[in-house]
């Protein structure tokens, strides 16, 4: 995030705008993909055709086709869904329970605090990755499987930027003021502690996303994740690989490119977005 927004920042206002808004485009295309990817793919994104095998890009076949025959343009459409569905799944998971840990942390300090900041750090301790693999491995390869994985594995992150500007918040002279009229701890934090954290959160959360489709991605790649005939981008990538090692670049890299672009947009209207609810806070 830090790097991107340094990467902006030196960039001429007028270029910045236009930057943005190309960036909101690409998301609005991908969410647009996802959600009526049944009906706009040119093709069945799981019909295999050997007569069409390793196609190049032609009229017929825009983006051409894999090692299967299969028309990359629609299961790079198809694959809008699950992708773009799992990262989400994930995340909402991870802010469930990171916003949870990190707002309790705060409010009760003391003991809590300490107990709770010890769990995340060892949390921490582990890579993200490794983790997840480490609960697949107990509890058999799949989407599901992943997408908990990987919420819990970004629930931490999530935890302690929660408790930092949960700290913020409560240092603020209206919670002491509400505390005088009677308002209940749980009362102060859902009513007013919580809704004044969202515009930090949600700038924070945007760009997470674009982190979590990533990690999300390199677990379908490792085949710890959706499994065939899936179309997801990070498989796709996957079963792409025979093709580079004989010089077919195409069903590797049209969904690699999709995922950049869109991580990449992902981060630039995050940052964006932050800056721009912070102002308004």
């Amino acid at each position: 995030m830090t790097a991107v927004a340094t990467v902006l920042t030196a960039v001429p206002r007028r270029r910045r705008e236009w930057v943005f808004y190309s960036c909101l485009g690409i998301l609005a295309v991908a969410v647009v993909a996802a959600v009526l990817s049944p009906w706009i793919t040119p093709y069945d994104p799981t019909a295999t055709s050997f007569d069409s095998i390793y196609l190049n890009p032609s009229p017929a076949h825009w983006f051409g086709t894999d090692q299967l025959g299969r028309d990359l343009l629609s299961r790079v459409i198809d694959g809008a869904r699950s992708t773009l569905l799992g990262s989400i799944a994930l995340l909402a998971l991870a802010t469930a329970l990171g916003v949870l840990i990190g707002l309790t942390a705060a409010w009760l300090r003391g003991w809590v605090d300490t107990l709770l900041a010890r769990i995340t750090d060892v949390m921490f301790a582990f890579p993200g990755l490794l983790f997840v693999i480490m609960i697949i491995a107990v509890f058999d390869s799949g989407t599901v499987t992943a997408v908990v994985g990987m919420g819990l594995a970004y629930a931490p992150v999530i935890a302690k930027f929660t408790r930092a500007i949960a700290l913020e918040e409560l240092a603020r002279p209206y919670v002491d003021s509400y505390r005088l009229q009677g308002v209940g701890g749980l009362a102060l934090c859902a009513r007013y502690v919580l809704p004044n954290m969202v515009p930090t959160l949600l700038g924070y959360l945007v760009v997470l996303f674009g982190d979590g489709l990533m990690s999300l991605a390199t677990l379908n790649f490792l085949g710890f994740g959706s499994q065939p005939p899936s179309s997801d981008w990070g498989l796709m990538v996957e079963e792409g690989r025979a093709g580079v090692i004989q010089g077919i670049l195409g069903p590797a890299l049209v969904p690699g490119l999709t995922i950049a672009i869109v991580v990449v947009a992902t981060n630039v209207v995050g940052v964006r977005l932050s800056d721009s609810l912070a102002v308004r806070r």
